[in-house]
């Protein structure tokens, strides 16, 4: 058994277990978008960063990939935390402005502004589908290819698979795939319609070390009521 620090409690965990996984089981929310139970870890969102150890020294880096180690210092939720995740958002917004799944998201962690132009892409090159179709449906259909900013995902040789089942399996796991938010203003990504809530409490610099990780926000709760 491993003992660690998460968001100031002690806390006993087996060998093994990541932060995300650490996280979860103790009731510390971590938003996702590339992570789901029965596939591989892959870290390729960052959504899931978490600050790592105490002081000058504390990094960051992805929960889903980083395992709990003893001694750990872990904060899922502090100002440096929120702050980078709502950057992740805003750039994630940038890509693929019409998923409903980011937008909704987007909205929850108080992302207000849009400051990088909408590219309308199709993938966020999450790796959910490849993953999918490999570890879950043993195809191997589709997969990446290239490198860099022309790095993109299909069958090989842009050719119809011999190998695709037709199943689904990913359409169904892609965030770039889910409902179409139906906004009047195209180049409006951030509309907050689905999910617009403003907690009293976000980004205060008497919370630096420590933001409101419930979800949903008890004091929110208290003032929508």
């Amino acid at each position: 058994m491993i003992n660690m620090k998460l968001n100031g409690l002690g806390v006993t965990v087996e060998e093994g277990m990541t932060i995300l996984e650490v996280a979860n089981f103790y009731g510390f929310p971590i938003p996702t978008l590339c992570h789901m139970e029965g596939l591989s870890p892959y870290g390729a969102c960052r959504l899931c960063v978490v600050e790592v150890g105490d002081g000058p020294r504390a990094r960051l880096v992805t929960s889903c990939t980083s395992r709990a180690e003893e001694g750990m210092i872990v904060r899922t939720a502090s100002n440096r935390v929120m702050k980078a995740r709502m950057m992740i958002l805003e750039l994630l917004l940038a890509s693929c402005p019409q998923s409903k799944i980011i937008q909704d998201l987007a909205s929850k962690y108080q992302v207000r502004q849009q400051r990088f132009r909408q590219e309308h892409e199709d993938c966020i090159m999450c790796g959910l589908c490849v993953r999918m179709c490999e570890e879950q449906m043993m195809a191997k259909a589709i997969g990446f290819r290239g490198r860099g900013e022309k790095r993109s995902l299909g069958t090989p040789f842009d050719i119809k698979s011999e190998e695709c089942r037709l199943c689904g399996g990913c359409i169904y796991v892609c965030p770039a795939c889910q409902l179409r938010c139906t906004y009047t203003d195209p180049d409006k990504a951030i509309c907050g319609g689905c999910a617009n809530i403003h907690p009293p409490c976000y980004l205060k610099d008497k919370f630096d070390d420590m933001m409101c990780y419930m979800d949903p926000c008890v004091a929110c709760e208290i003032k929508r009521d």
